[in-house]
């Protein structure tokens, strides 16, 4: 594990370039049914469990130390029961969405990721929770953020025929490590073992038409499906 914390000004600058570059990709979407790297999401899906992640982390961050979050990881839980109770929780957040076209859905995800944006900086070195007897901070959650972001601008890059690198993927290397603490990273290329870590292929869609129908991976909701969203 990578035991340097990532710099804070490069953490906050691949924050926003993550949300800016969800909201250009989104402004290209012309089917909001096409499907995604996310297994069994549409467009549309995907936007709206942007809006509930962003919705989430606002309020993780606004609860901290005590967030419904900073409970689940006290428990000192198998990374196995974390994955399936955040998966859980994603699928249930989505399934009470309103019926809202994609641009309202981004729209929602842009206001509450701001907001994010704004607070974490004088709140930076608090407490966000404890797993398994270490503190990680506001900073190192804010980590995490901008892992979730970049995986989904890539999920939505693909989704519309395009490819998506973020600008400093090392970064996310230092990120995962301290903001998805529970979860390993693979080796290689930075970027892609972020990818192969979170469940992607980072030949999709040829990897899905390969592997033949009725295949199934594990859902593609970047760590967020297994780290807090």
């Amino acid at each position: 594990m990578e035991r340097t914390p990532p710099d804070r000004h490069r953490v906050l600058e691949s924050y926003r370039d993550g949300v800016q570059a969800i909201r250009a990709l989104a402004d290209r979407v012309a089917d909001w049914t096409a499907p995604t790297p996310c297994t069994e999401w549409q467009i549309i899906d995907l936007v709206g469990h942007l809006r509930c992640v962003a919705e989430n982390y606002l309020e993780y961050l606004q609860d901290s130390p005590d967030s419904r979050l900073a409970k689940l990881f006290a428990r000192d839980a198998a990374t196995a029961v974390l994955i399936r109770q955040q998966a859980r929780q994603n699928a249930a957040e989505l399934a009470v969405l309103p019926p809202e076209p994609g641009p309202d859905r981004i729209m929602a995800f842009t206001v509450s990721a701001g907001a994010y944006a704004d607070l974490m900086p004088d709140m930076w070195d608090r407490t966000h929770l404890v797993y398994r007897g270490t503190k990680y901070t506001v900073g190192d959650h804010a980590g995490a953020a901008c892992v979730e972001w970049h995986l989904h601008a890539w999920d939505l890059a693909r989704a519309i025929g395009e490819d998506y690198r973020p600008r400093d993927p090392e970064l996310l290397v230092s990120a995962w490590h301290w903001g998805v603490p529970h979860l390993p990273l693979a080796s290689g290329d930075a970027w892609e073992a972020v990818l192969r870590s979170s469940g992607r292929s980072p030949s999709w869609p040829e990897a899905d038409a390969a592997s033949g129908p009725g295949s199934k991976r594990r859902l593609g909701a970047g760590p967020g499906a297994s780290a807090g969203s």
